[in-house]
C-alpha cells in the first residue's frame, strides 16, 4: 500500500498531556484509503477505516469532513494547511462569522420566533418561499442584536440597502418593543467573544458544510448506480432517499456532466402518448428550454395551472428537455 499523504495531529488533555493521532490517506491497486490512528486510554493506537474506494473525490469530501470534526474536538495539525483555513480578519466575512457566532451563543428564541411568524406572512404575501425574505441566520441575528432604526439593520449581515427598504419598517416594528442591552455599532463583539469558543464553532461551521457535500456525493453515487440499473424515479427515492424533485435536479447535473440518464428517461415517459411530447418538444422550439412554465402554458394552456397532475406534469417536461438539450449539443458538434 502507497502511502499518499501523512499528517500528525495534537492534542492537550485535561491533565496536560499530549496526544497525538495520524491521519493518512493511501493508495492500492487503484482504490483510495483513508486512516485515522488516535491513541487509546491505555497507550495502544486504534485505527479507524473513514474512506475506501475508488472516488478520489469522495475521499475529499470525508477527509475534510473528518479533519473538521477533529479539530472542533482540540487537535491541532503539526503540519497546517489541511484546511482552507486563509481567512483575512480585517474582512467583512471575518466580522459577519463572529457576529454569527455570538448570535448563536447568546439567543433570543421569543424574538426569533415572532420573526419567523412575521417572515412566514411577508413570504405569503409575495408569494416567494420564506428565505428570500430572509435567511435563518439574518433572524437569529437580528434576534440576538435587536436593532431597532434602518441604519442599525444595515450592520446585520445580509441585509443591505434594497432588503431594509422592502422589510425594514415590519421588522423594526416587532424589534422596537424589546428591551435591549446591546449597543450599536456592534464592534464591541470582537472584544466580548472568547477565542477558544470562537475557533470550535468555526470548526463547527466547517463540519456542517463538509458533512453536506459528503452525503452529496454520496447521494450521486447512488444515484449513478440506480440509473446504471435501469430503476424507476420511485425506485431511486428510495435508493437514495431524495425527493422527486431533488432526483430530477441530480439527473440535470449528470446528464450536464456527460452522464447518461436516458433509461431514466425511457422509463418515466413510457407511458406520455407520442403526441403529448411533440406538443411540448414544440413549445420548447418556440419558447426556447431556460424556462418550463412557458412551454407548459403553451402545451397544454393556461387552465391546466389548477390540475391535480400539475406537479408531475413539470417534472416530465424537465425530463424531456434532457433529450432537447441533448439534440441540440449533438447538432452543434455536427456543424
Amino acid at each position: 500500500m502507497n502511502i499518499v499523504f501523512l499528517n500528525s495531529l495534537e492534542k492537550r488533555t485535561e491533565h496536560d498531556r499530549i496526544v497525538t493521532a495520524q491521519v493518512s490517506i493511501c493508495e492500492r491497486h487503484g482504490e483510495w484509503h483513508l486512516f485515522w490512528d488516535e491513541p487509546k486510554p491505555d497507550g495502544h493506537a486504534e485505527q479507524t477505516v473513514w474512506y475506501e474506494g475508488g472516488s478520489w473525490q469522495e475521499l475529499l469530501s470525508v477527509f475534510r469532513h473528518g479533519i473538521a470534526v477533529k479539530l472542533g474536538e482540540g487537535y491541532s495539525p503539526v503540519i497546517d494547511g489541511m484546511l482552507d483555513d486563509r481567512t483575512d480578519k480585517t474582512s467583512k466575512m471575518y466580522g459577519a462569522q463572529m457576529l454569527a457566532c455570538y448570535s448563536d451563543l447568546n439567543p433570543n428564541e421569543a424574538l426569533y420566533t415572532a420573526l419567523t411568524q412575521w417572515r412566514r406572512s411577508q413570504a405569503a404575501a409575495v408569494k416567494k418561499a420564506p428565505y428570500f425574505v430572509a435567511t435563518n441566520r439574518m433572524l437569529r441575528l437580528i434576534g440576538t442584536f435587536i436593532p431597532q432604526t434602518p441604519e442599525e439593520l444595515l450592520q446585520i449581515p445580509g441585509f443591505g440597502e434594497n432588503k431594509v427598504e422592502l422589510y425594514g419598517t415590519g421588522i423594526i416594528e416587532i424589534t422596537k418593543e424589546v428591551p435591549r442591552e446591546h449597543r450599536f455599532p456592534l464592534d464591541w463583539v470582537k472584544e466580548k467573544l472568547d477565542p477558544l469558543e470562537f475557533t470550535q464553532w468555526l470548526y463547527k461551521q466547517k463540519e456542517v458544510k463538509y458533512k453536506q457535500e459528503m452525503d452529496k456525493l454520496t447521494g450521486r453515487r447512488r444515484l449513478l448506480e440506480g440509473v446504471q440499473q435501469g430503476r424507476s424515479i420511485a425506485e431511486l427515492q428510495e435508493q437514495c432517499g431524495m425527493q422527486r424533485r431533488e432526483l430530477v435536479q441530480m439527473l440535470e447535473e449528470l446528464e450536464r456532466d456527460g452522464y447518461d440518464v436516458e433509461p431514466v428517461i425511457e422509463r418515466e415517459l413510457r407511458d406520455m402518448p407520442a403526441e403529448e411530447q411533440a406538443l411540448i418538444w414544440e413549445a420548447m422550439q418556440t419558447r426556447g428550454d431556460k424556462y418550463v412554465k412557458p412551454v407548459l402554458l403553451q402545451a397544454y394552456g393556461d387552465d391546466i395551472m389548477k390540475a391535480d397532475n400539475i406537479d408531475l406534469l413539470y417534472e416530465r417536461i424537465r425530463l424531456l428537455r434532457l433529450r432537447f438539450r441533448r439534440q441540440g449539443e449533438a447538432v452543434k458538434q455536427a456543424v
